[in-house]
């Protein structure tokens, strides 16, 4: 079999360089753009080969009616999800989603202590940021836990498939937090369960939480080899 080459600078500088966008263009990107994109995606590694993804990708006026209907229900405090949500964060986890929060805040100029201001920034979830597009990604509920997590690795793909067209995103997993609306406007059967939405667009540069950008942990800090017997 021919070896063939792979752009391992190419592919190190993608994962680098990609950032969660949470201030978008209303420009819509093209559909054959964003079909590129899902078909890059799709080859997406999964248990069995199950490809227990599904997603919604909507848009135009369908994408303004469903902001519209998320908006209100997490304005009036509603909250459902298919998925358990995290009971808490605990040690250095916390620590790091702090340090994202505050990252953000900042860039938006967003006092700490101004409560009222980062909870309408945390709504702004449900405009998608002002995306042209969201991406509503289910996944199949019988498979279970092992789906969910064939889910996740597609949704790293799509992103990163994305970027590497020009087209920023985000994900969201605050919409999942809304799933019964999500399920009753994509009148979605009960096999399937609301794992993230994913915001897609051009990206505003000017827009000031795009300034915002996260560290990652040490590798040392998520990586162990393991050489010898325990």
């Amino acid at each position: 079999m021919e070896e063939r080459g792979l752009d391992a600078e190419g592919f190190d500088r993608l994962l680098a360089d990609r950032w969660s966008c949470r201030g978008f263009r209303t420009d819509e990107v093209p559909a054959e753009v964003l079909t590129d994109v899902a078909q890059a995606a799709q080859r997406t590694a999964s248990w069995c080969n199950t490809q227990p993804w599904h997603t919604h990708l909507v848009t135009g006026t369908a994408r303004a009616e469903l902001a519209e209907r998320l908006y209100a229900s997490a304005s009036s405090g509603a909250f459902s999800a298919d998925l358990e949500m995290p009971s808490d964060y605990r040690g250095v986890y916390q620590e790091r989603r702090r340090d994202a929060g505050y990252r953000l805040y900042a860039a938006l100029g967003i006092a700490r202590e101004d409560r009222e201001a980062r909870a309408l920034q945390m709504l702004e979830n449900y405009r998608f940021f002002g995306a042209p597009h969201v991406a509503i990604v289910t996944s199949d509920r019988n498979q279970g836990l092992y789906a969910h997590i064939d889910v996740g690795a597609y949704v790293a793909n799509l992103m990163h498939a994305a970027f590497a067209r020009g087209v920023a995103s985000c994900p969201q997993a605050a919409i999942a937090m809304q799933s019964d609306v999500v399920r009753e406007f994509l009148d979605l059967p009960e096999d399937r369960v609301v794992v993230c939405g994913v915001a897609l667009g051009y990206a505003d540069e000017d827009h000031p939480a795009n300034r915002a950008r996260m560290p990652r942990a040490e590798v040392g800090d998520a990586l162990t080899f393991v050489t010898e017997t325990p």
